[in-house]
């Protein structure tokens, strides 16, 4: 039996695609993916993230419990409602989950972690509370729903919908959150446009739902999402790390403190393992379309070296085809490689991503 969001109807009122996404009965799109891209990029689209686990976790001792729980440092987090996106790492420093952490106050902090992971999350959490820290109180929300309004449009037509929503969140800088009435409001999202990511009690999901939709705001699907998301050069859980895979060779090393003296659960393998490889950005220079799992051969300095595409795709934006790759540390942006599509060796380019943010191609 599928997982069902407080939305499910409603996106079936909408005759949304549904699929199965690890579990969960969840929109693909709403009739084409291709035009809720580009809405986003353009103008304002929606997402229903309720699948994705708010966790509250409560309690004098909770900025000590998560210095050790997850790589970055929450002592950066000082003022109230500012968040920090990290990783969670097993003693080895394989990714268990990269999760944003919302700072409340000091005996309350909440972390948001990925659908497909937020059982074995919150298992990883109780076991090292009792641990650690066993007093504190550790909850998780599955009586809240989420939504994510994305796109350059998308704050102003939350401001319309959502009563002071403009005085209480127009100052708020990106990685910043704020509590309005029943709204947990962050300008944070996964698609490399501005915008804010909505946490609200469940049973008003729906009607907040209609209401943005009322208002302009496009639905949008997981498909919409991954090709945002990919453009954005954003990891995605399960294809561009994992629990084989470190912080280091994620493209993630801007989350890992390893300068302060705070210990956390895998520093010492992160410190032990000298860093060989790294992820970059491929744009195909041939027809075809990159996908994950592909080869991919380079030759630097007379020798042959070869990693593996993590998550490809075509770009609407960009209008060829990109992908996320896992290569040696000795391959340099602008180099070309060789990527085996279906036994042919077709040329990339390697490039800095992200690939596309706020409307603008950087590449």
């Amino acid at each position: 039996m599928l997982k069902m969001t407080p939305l499910n109807q409603t996106h079936r009122n909408m005759n949304a695609k549904m699929v199965d996404f690890g579990g969960w009965d969840m929109p693909l799109h709403y009739g084409s993916q291709l035009d809720e891209h580009h809405k986003v990029r353009s103008d304002a689209g929606m997402f229903d993230v309720s699948h994705m686990l708010p966790i509250d976790i409560k309690g004098n001792k909770v900025r000590d419990f998560l210095r050790q729980l997850v790589a970055n440092n929450v002592d950066k987090l000082t003022l109230p409602g500012k968040a920090l996106y990290s990783c969670m790492l097993t003693p080895q420093a394989g990714i268990i989950d990269d999760l944003i952490i919302y700072y409340l106050s000091e005996t309350w902090f909440r972390i948001v972690v990925n659908a497909g992971t937020a059982d074995k999350d919150t298992a990883w959490i109780l076991a090292k509370r009792d641990e650690i820290a066993p007093e504190l109180e550790i909850t998780p929300r599955r009586d809240l729903a989420m939504i994510a309004v994305q796109g350059p449009n998308a704050r102003a037509k939350v401001w319309q919908v959502i009563p002071g929503a403009q005085a209480a969140t127009e100052d708020l800088k990106l990685f910043q959150s704020t509590v309005l009435d029943q709204y947990f409001i962050a300008r944070t999202g996964y698609t490399g446009e501005d915008g804010f990511e909505i946490i609200l009690p469940a049973e008003d999901a729906p009607s907040f739902w209609t209401t943005l939709h009322a208002a302009g705001v496009a639905p949008a699907g997981l498909g919409a999402r991954d090709t945002l998301r990919l453009e954005a050069g954003m990891n995605l859980y399960g294809q561009d790390m994992d629990e084989t895979t470190s912080p280091l060779v994620s493209g993630l090393a801007w989350t890992v403190d390893l300068k302060s003296e705070r210990d956390f659960i895998g520093k010492q393998a992160l410190l032990d393992n000298p860093v060989t490889q790294q992820l970059v950005g491929l744009v195909l220079q041939d027809r075809g379309v990159l996908r994950s799992h592909q080869k991919v051969i380079a030759q630097k300095d007379n020798k042959e070296y070869e990693g593996e595409i993590t998550s490809g795709g075509f770009s609407p934006t960009i209008n060829k085809s990109i992908a996320l790759a896992r290569l040696p540390s000795q391959i340099s942006v602008g180099d070309e490689v060789d990527v085996l599509v279906r036994d042919k060796k077709l040329r990339a380019k390697v490039v800095k991503y992200p690939f596309v943010r706020n409307g603008n191609v950087l590449i």
